[in-house]
């Protein structure tokens, strides 16, 4: 055999190896629950724009197999069966420039613990398609994505029934946090963001972009009542929000915050918030955490921007921690009455 062929095969073996070592690595650290999962992923129709990808989680009792969902692999039943009737609904609302798998983790543990999970792909705003950041349609159609999302779960779902209406939560990172603050009842002043971002400039600030359009006025964004309680981490926009711009939000609400977060600032975006719930509020601030840490932990290949943690800090360990007490928070919030 000639030796220009040896060095082909030896090549093509060692991709080989690699492929399988990486494959069954992706495989062997893939997020699970605690119980089998189901997933699906659907199109929901938009009256104002194209139809909204959707992924949902849900109980099952059927084998799951390991998929790739964005940053991470999960171990799930794609389109089986739904197990379990009157399930809690939670809502997640990705950040700025994710997906439906931002949060896959979280929606695991939800989902073990007898949740059904919708995440809606925010069209205009979501790992493919940016158009609308920064611009008069950003959060008013986030927020109204929201409301779609429940439509769609509570009536058209094919298994809409096994839902309970009265029980439904949403969990929001990010710009889906501050979507979340809106869906709840919240109205933020963007007229506000020239002013703040005068004196106080954050990385919040370089998102919106100047135009002819104004933005939109605190009156445009509505509320969805059916939501009865939300996990909000690292917000975005919260001075937005102050002074009284919270004042229509009467559910129970727990916000998240990571010390180390360089691109949301504690003092302008979760202490206003807290400070404006009063009460409704429980805040959880992480030691060492930045602003990507509450994001699924990342598989073998991830982009280090949103996969690497300050050092000391181990995002797998805290997730543990973090969904355990979500889970914890919606079962108290969302209980059978």
């Amino acid at each position: 055999m000639k030796k220009w062929m040896r060095w082909i095969l030896w090549g093509l073996g060692l991709m080989l190896l690699l492929t399988v070592a990486a494959v069954s690595y992706m495989v062997a650290t893939g997020q699970h629950g605690s119980r089998p999962v189901g997933f699906q992923t659907i199109r929901v129709p938009d009256p104002k724009g194209p139809p909204l990808t959707v992924g949902i989680w849900y109980p099952t009792d059927a084998a799951e197999w390991p998929m790739l969902l964005g940053l991470a692999v999960q171990w799930a039943a794609a389109d089986s069966p739904v197990v379990g009737k009157a399930l809690p609904l939670v809502v997640i609302s990705h950040g700025q420039g994710g997906g439906i798998g931002s949060h896959v983790d979280t929606a695991l543990a939800l989902v073990s613990a007898g949740f059904v999970v919708a995440a809606p792909m925010h069209t205009g705003d979501n790992y493919a398609d940016q158009s609308d950041v920064g611009g008069p349609k950003w959060f008013v159609d986030r927020a109204r994505h929201i409301s779609l999302t429940i439509d769609y779960m509570l009536t058209r779902w094919h298994d809409h029934a096994s839902i309970d209406a009265t029980r439904i939560g949403m969990f929001g990172f990010s710009a889906g946090g501050t979507t979340a603050l809106i869906a709840i009842g919240g109205q933020p002043d963007f007229e506000r963001l020239a002013r703040h971002c005068a004196k106080a400039p954050e990385f919040a600030c370089t998102f919106w972009k100047p135009g002819k359009e104004p933005l939109p006025a605190p009156a445009t964004f509505t509320g969805d009542g059916r939501i009865k309680s939300a996990v909000i981490a690292a917000p975005g926009y919260g001075f937005a929000f102050v002074p009284d711009g919270l004042s229509n939000v009467h559910v129970p609400v727990q916000l998240w915050n990571g010390t180390a977060d360089k691109s949301v600032p504690y003092a302008t975006n979760v202490a206003p918030v807290a400070a404006a719930l009063g009460d409704l509020a429980t805040v959880r601030r992480v030691p060492k955490a930045g602003h990507f840490s509450f994001l699924v932990p990342c598989g073998l290949i991830g982009p280090p921007l949103l996969c690497h943690d300050a050092k000391g800090f181990d995002r797998t360990a805290f997730h543990k921690t973090f969904n355990a007490a979500i889970v914890a928070f919606f079962d108290a919030k969302l209980a059978k009455h």
